[in-house]
């Protein structure tokens, strides 16, 4: 379909839908905008968020990068204190820290304490 085409079925200026069409490009087409074209065109209009990875590998990536978050200053100290156990043992705590977060609340939370 053509701009003007598009524009009387809008019922807008050709310009409009130029400008539509620049916004759409560069991002900063509003949503009411994308829903008159979606009418006009006889269509719906699917506003959705595709997740990138599976909900459990979500969940467990996030468990591992917290329990890590949380065992690093662990480990830091024990390194000062000639007290380091093998990385075999530092990833097994973190596995296991973070197979306990998993289940629990506040694992989206910036909260180190959590």
């Amino acid at each position: 379909m053509s701009g003007p085409e598009l524009a009387r079925r809008l019922d807008v200026s050709p310009q409009s839908v130029h400008e539509f069409e620049r916004n759409e490009v560069s991002g900063s087409i509003r949503f009411e905008t994308l829903r008159r074209a979606a009418e006009a065109l006889d269509c719906d209009l699917e506003y959705v968020l595709v997740p990138r990875q599976g909900l459990q590998d979500s969940v467990e990536r996030r468990a591992i990068q917290k329990a890590t978050r949380h065992i690093e200053p662990i480990a830091h100290h024990s390194r000062l204190e000639s007290q380091s156990v093998s990385s075999e043992a530092a990833e097994a705590q973190v596995d296991d820290l973070a197979a306990t977060l998993v289940d629990r609340r506040g694992l989206w939370s910036e909260d180190a304490d959590r």
